[in-house]
């Protein structure tokens, strides 16, 4: 069991973390979800973007046009990308934001009742009731709203998301990724450009994939199969649908 030292930061001996005190864990956690955001946003630029010029490629080889049609695509995605980002963490946001002042209120009107239910949270933890109550207690006398957001409802009212942040990370991330397959169709010579493109995509798609899969933990082959192989077909598809239309327009 693990025991409450009052000597201690926080009052935990050992065993038990203590989040009030390690404020770089939650940021720590924020940190990485931007940053898988930012990789999974670049990899929506890259084949979104490549099918795009790929699929126009095949169906016309005047430069302008793919170029327009490429940088549209990007403009048009990265756009997109920012105000669904900006929408859905504003909603977060906002919703995070309730749950502060009701948490608040409830301490104002019924600081007894909110104190038991933090003492049988810390208790659904694994401390013993007498540690429990002790560290209730202690987390009190420093910042009670603060403790019961952590343990119950798990929000960290000094480090909400930015829906400013969020939205132009994303678009940024959208950007960079679309340049990639934009560069690769408009710099090579005609009769290159799209096994250029093709390869460019794939290697880059390699690379996302490789740090998202490191990011969030899950096995890299698994992740680089699926991504590169879904790119592939993206691009082979429409490059059919490219050649198609190019053919029935001719």
């Amino acid at each position: 069991m693990t025991n409450f030292d009052p000597a201690e930061p926080g009052g935990f001996a050992s065993g038990v973390p203590d989040h009030h005190n390690e404020p770089h864990s939650a940021s720590l956690a924020s940190r990485l979800n931007w940053l898988r955001a930012g990789v999974l946003g670049a990899n929506d630029g890259v084949i979104s973007t490549a099918g795009l010029v790929i699929g126009v490629a095949a169906a016309t080889t005047d430069t302008s046009e793919i170029a327009t049609a490429g940088i549209a695509g990007l403009v048009a995605g990265a756009v997109s990308m920012a105000l669904g980002e900006y929408v859905s963490v504003s909603t977060q946001r906002d919703s995070e934001r309730a749950l502060i002042d009701k948490e608040r209120r409830e301490l104002e009107e019924s600081p007894d009742d909110e104190h038991a239910e933090l003492v049988d949270l810390l208790r659904q933890r694994g401390l013993s009731a007498q540690t429990s109550e002790t560290v209730a207690v202690e987390l009190g006398r420093s910042d009670v709203l603060r403790a019961h957001l952590d343990v119950e409802l798990g929000i960290d009212q000094e480090d909400l998301a930015n829906a400013w942040v969020a939205a132009g990370s994303s678009a940024l991330a959208f950007v960079l990724g679309a340049l990639l397959p934009l560069v690769a169709i408009l710099l090579p010579p005609e009769s290159f450009r799209i096994p250029v493109a093709f390869v460019a995509v794939l290697v880059g798609l390699l690379v996302t994939g490789l740090l998202s899969a490191q990011l969030g933990g899950s096995p890299k082959r698994t992740a680089v199969v699926r991504l590169v192989g879904g790119g592939a077909l993206a691009m082979i598809v429409t490059f059919g649908i490219g050649q198609l239309l190019g053919t029935a327009v001719a």
